[in-house]
């Protein structure tokens, strides 16, 4: 057997501010693991409240920040090894982002395709216009849309819904095996929402991509997750099978952000549920 997919293990971090009269110390993230295995894709879900520590955790998962302590690996490469300019590649092209709001994602003055075909160039073996068009409507294809739909298109001439399936398409041009999904469906109309959301699920299923959803909202980690954890100033109160976790809650936080959702109950025993969600924790 090989090694997991991801490994979280005992990952710390601490950000210093101030000086050293006036030293302020925040533990963003306190002694977090898990692991994601490499035979079994799944939508791993990451739930807390602004503060929490789950974008953080996420930026260590991204190699965009360097762990205080504990260690992340992927496919069994420790994290801190990566970091020449190729091995960055190689990563990234195995490992894409989604974010929260898709208009912050794209410049307004370039066209969507250009990433596309960026893309295509950067992480594959792309070295021709036309292999990076072809790269890039096969992505496209996998979100529900097609090239010729976006080829010259600015983001203002799109709606959110849109955009962000064009920025998933992005991701998806390398065939990433992990998808890390910011609360990437907060900044969307509510009735968009479920069109992005069983679109993880299609990837997971058909296209065998595991992927990371940061998120605040239980409704959806509800529907999506096969398991998750909870996190409250930067430590995991609960974790486990998403669906027993969110039904039956343990931690008192937990519960609390259970309660606070409304009209969960109808929400959550409907396996079909793909319209209006309830209200959201904020």
């Amino acid at each position: 057997m090989g090694p997991n997919l991801l490994d979280v293990e005992h990952v710390n971090k601490i950000f210093t501010r101030g000086g050293l009269i006036s030293r302020r110390i925040n533990h963003a993230v306190n002694d977090v693991s898990f692991s994601l295995a490499a035979d079994k894709p799944e939508v791993f879900t990451i739930i807390g409240e602004s503060g929490s520590g789950k974008t953080t955790l996420a930026g260590m998962i991204l190699n965009s920040m360097t762990p205080t302590s504990g260690r992340i690996r992927f496919q069994g490469r420790d994290l801190r090894e990566v970091r020449s300019r190729r091995s960055r590649l190689e990563f990234m092209s195995h490992v894409q982002a989604i974010f929260q709001n898709p208009f912050d994602a794209f410049n307004p003055l370039k066209r969507v395709d250009r990433y596309l075909f960026s893309a295509a160039q950067r992480f594959t073996e792309c070295r021709t216009s036309e292999e990076a068009a072809e790269r890039a409507d096969e992505a496209l294809k996998k979100v529900g849309l097609s090239l010729a739909e976006v080829r010259g298109r600015y983001p203002h001439e799109m709606s959110g819904g849109q955009l962000q399936r064009v920025a998933i398409a992005r991701a998806l041009v390398s065939n990433p095996s992990l998808i890390v999904a910011d609360e990437p469906v907060s900044m969307i109309d509510a009735s968009l929402r479920m069109t992005v959301i069983n679109l993880f699920k299609k990837l997971r299923d058909e296209f065998g991509v595991s992927i990371i959803y940061i998120t605040h909202d239980l409704a959806t980690a509800y529907y999506i997750s096969d398991r998750l954890i909870i996190m409250q100033k930067g430590r995991v109160v609960e974790g486990g099978d998403a669906r027993t976790v969110l039904a039956a809650p343990q931690h008192p936080y937990s519960i609390k952000l259970r309660q606070a959702v409304l009209s969960v109950d109808d929400a959550w025993r409907d396996d079909s549920f793909t319209g209006g969600m309830p209200a959201t924790v904020t």
